[in-house]
């Protein structure tokens, strides 16, 4: 017997095409995005800024509701689960289309070869795409998905079935995060054939509702609208356009200039002039983000414990949270945010103490003078507004208990390239949760499969490890919970990071933008936006 997880169609009638767009006006949204993605293939990156600009191109078998953490069905009309919780079988919708740009020209629509190549190239180290072009997939062994996904088979032109080794609570969640965008198989048999393979990551091509068309660097990135998107209603703009700025105070004042109609990140100082702006809105919300201190434990002296916990108890998070996030940030203990299921409250910092800190360095054999490194992030991020400032302000908190900090920082995508390959001695860093589960954190940022991911303190304790997996091997909540909670106490004792805050999220836009929702995950979504007149 099986359990039928059986959704009504999204689309109430049959696929309109072209004949959906109105003739009227152009309908052009510019987005001041803050930084250049790496590039468009989603499965090698994991940063909000990757993420954001191949949204508009591609879907994902299951995605997550606009503005929510449930899961609703996207290229899977519907999926069933074997009565073991081991086998998952996805019914793609019928007629979707390939995006037709002047690279490529599909032949044929979606169907299930589509989604063997898009997890297949993830799952085999063999596979002759990925032999032909070498990559990283952080996510995806982040999770250990390419340990416990056995195989992906097709049973018919339309039906995929995934096999799992073990229980997995988080994978349909998982399924809705942007590394399982599904890939055109054809267009990468053409890119091999072409011994170009690596295109597919600067020329994309998905089934989203946006049709790529170029991208400048530290400029711009813009989108056509796809007229034939297997739901018209969801394709509200004739063209979307990322303008790159790093800088925050740019950013406002293209928006109040109406030269971009949504912007993001905007400096704590801005808002309440963003506010009183009769031509804009500012969406607020609690952010599901977390701001950390990651201390590399493969770096000496960071692999002793007493030498985090002094770092740790050394750091004046009152004064940051005032001057960094200057009220829109709440005080962080824990590695998770507390509306995150199974936090544990029980958990509280060791107070603030310079003394008893420098006691500890002396201890440990760490001499005064000693020199180390911070790394401070060049972007604003939700969960860190102000990296600079914050890196200044521990240098300083740092000097008390004698160490000499000497900041460093790269291009953000340098920036993140090194931290996962562990270049840094201390790093700050952060993440919004991507699913709403906690495995997104306790997993995907802590745990020994991490390493080389999103695991930037590159810690592995086999106790902690061992907890994790068993609580995202079990599907009772209760239990789920408790392991967590056990998983949260030892890696606050051991000290692989410093929390600091979990900020509010400010989303500013024109007066004029429609249909725009906050993602709880601090995803940019233009999908079924629209411009007033």
């Amino acid at each position: 017997m099986r359990h039928s997880l059986i959704f009504s169609a999204l689309l109430g009638t049959g696929l309109l095409a072209a004949n959906s767009f109105s003739a009227a006006a152009d309908r052009s949204l510019v987005f001041c995005s803050e930084g250049s993605p790496a590039g468009f293939d989603t499965a090698q990156y994991t940063t909000a800024t990757d993420n954001d600009a191949a949204e508009p191109l591609y879907n994902r078998l299951v995605e997550f509701e606009k503005g929510a953490t449930n899961v609703v069905p996207a290229l899977a009309k519907s999926w069933d689960i074997s009565e073991d919780g081991l086998q998952y079988s996805f019914h793609l919708r019928e007629g979707v289309k390939f995006h037709s740009t002047a690279y490529f020209k599909p032949s044929r629509d979606l169907n299930a070869d589509d989604v063997l190549f898009t997890f297949n190239r993830m799952l085999d180290a063999e596979h002759p795409f990925r032999k032909a072009y070498p990559t990283e997939f952080p996510y995806f062994t982040g999770m250990s998905l390419n340990k416990n996904i056995a195989k992906v088979e097709k049973t018919g032109p339309l039906t995929v079935v995934m096999t799992l080794n073990s229980v997995d609570a988080a994978f349909i969640q998982n399924l809705a995060m942007s590394f399982a965008a599904i890939l055109s198989a054809e267009y990468a048999e053409q890119l091999l054939a072409a011994g170009t393979p690596s295109q597919i990551n600067q020329k994309p091509v998905g089934t989203g509702p946006f049709v790529f068309q170029r991208y400048q660097k530290d400029s711009q990135i813009r989108y056509t609208a796809n007229k034939h998107y297997w739901d018209p209603s969801r394709v509200k703009l004739d063209r979307l356009i990322f303008a790159i700025n790093t800088d925050a105070s740019v950013r406002v004042q293209k928006l109040r200039a109406g030269e971009c109609q949504v912007t993001l990140h905007p400096r704590p100082a801005d808002i309440d002039a963003l506010k009183s702006d009769a031509k804009l809105q500012v969406i607020e919300k609690p952010g599901f983000n977390l701001g950390y201190i990651a201390y590399n434990v493969q770096h000496k002296p960071f692999d002793r414990l007493e030498v985090r916990q002094a770092l740790d108890m050394a750091v004046n998070k009152a004064s940051i949270l005032n001057a960094v996030y200057q009220g829109a940030g709440q005080l962080a203990v824990n590695a998770m945010p507390p509306t995150q299921w199974s936090y544990d409250e029980t958990i509280k910092d060791a107070p603030y103490n310079p003394e008893k800190a420098r006691e500890l360095l002396k201890a440990a054999g760490v001499k005064e003078g000693t020199q180390i490194t911070l790394w401070a992030m060049p972007v604003q991020r939700p969960y860190n507004p102000n990296a600079k400032l914050m890196a200044e302000m521990l240098q300083s908190d740092w000097a008390k208990i004698g160490l000499k900090v000497k900041i460093v920082s790269y291009e953000w995508g340098e920036y993140i390239k090194r931290t996962k390959n562990g270049e840094h001695d201390i790093s700050l860093i952060g993440w919004t949760g991507d699913n709403g589960d906690p495995d997104n954190w306790l997993g995907t940022l802590y745990s020994c499969d991490a390493i080389g991911g999103n695991n930037y303190s590159m810690w592995c304790d086999p106790q902690y490890d061992k907890l994790v997996k068993q609580a995202k091997a079990v599907t009772d909540i209760g239990q789920r919970t408790a392991l967590y909670q056990q998983a949260q106490q030892l890696l606050k004792q051991q000290v692989p990071i410093t929390p600091v805050a979990h900020s509010t999220i400010n989303q500013p836009l024109s007066a004029k933008v429609e249909g725009f929702k906050v993602s709880p995950f601090g995803r940019n979504n233009f999908s079924g936006v629209s411009l007033a007149p």
